[in-house]
């Protein structure tokens, strides 16, 4: 890891022990080596350096495109992430995605695209099934539960609540799950899979 992202790497990581208690169930099942799509829910802010947190090399994040500014722009940009505009996605954010996938990357998604309101898994956003087709890389599917009371959307207060991440077993597209369907449909399934095994955590 560079410097800048094992400082944040090591600081999050201690506070998710130290204050959250954060337990992991199912690292075994972690790809550990090569490029691999991580699709997570999403209920809080924490929820990015909590995934990177599972793994000891560097990944790639999306944040909003709204967090580049000043330092922050250096600090983000430090941290493997990818500016995107959440209200007008459009296929240039994909295409990065897809690239730094077949460039060998570890890219975390979270398929919902937005941090749920309610703490409960919402519906996949347009895009996820795309990139999972096209970059042809394994699918890691996790579930985060726990961030969200510890910080839910819309406050800026944090609790100390138990914190657990939870892997399951990678999901590996087939000729077979690709045949037999025109290009939308084969995104809209693949999605469904992906969120379907988050919720099956």
């Amino acid at each position: 890891m560079r410097w800048i992202y094992w400082l944040g790497w090591m600081a999050f990581g201690s506070a998710f022990r130290t204050l959250f208690g954060m337990k992991i169930v199912g690292a075994e099942r972690l790809i550990s080596h090569g490029p691999v799509l991580v699709a997570s829910n999403h209920q809080s802010y924490l929820d990015p350096p909590l995934i990177g947190n599972l793994y000891q090399t560097e990944m790639v994040y999306l944040a909003r495109k709204t967090l580049f500014k000043g330092f922050f722009k250096w600090l983000y940009s430090q941290w493997n992430a990818i500016p995107v505009d959440q209200d007008r996605p459009d296929m240039t954010s994909l295409k990065t995605i897809i690239r730094k996938l077949k460039e060998g990357n570890r890219v975390l998604i979270f398929p919902e695209g937005e941090r749920t309101l309610t703490g409960e898994i919402g519906s996949s956003a347009a895009g996820i099934g795309l990139v999972a087709v096209k970059a042809g890389v394994p699918i890691q599917p996790v579930r985060i539960s726990g961030a969200f009371e510890a910080l839910p959307r819309g406050s800026s207060r944090v609790r100390f609540s138990q914190i657990t991440v939870t892997v399951g077993e990678p999901i590996i597209l087939t000729d077979r799950d690709l045949a037999g369907r025109d290009a939308k449909e084969t995104y809209e399934q693949v999605s469904l899979r992906i969120m379907d095994a988050i919720r099956a955590l």
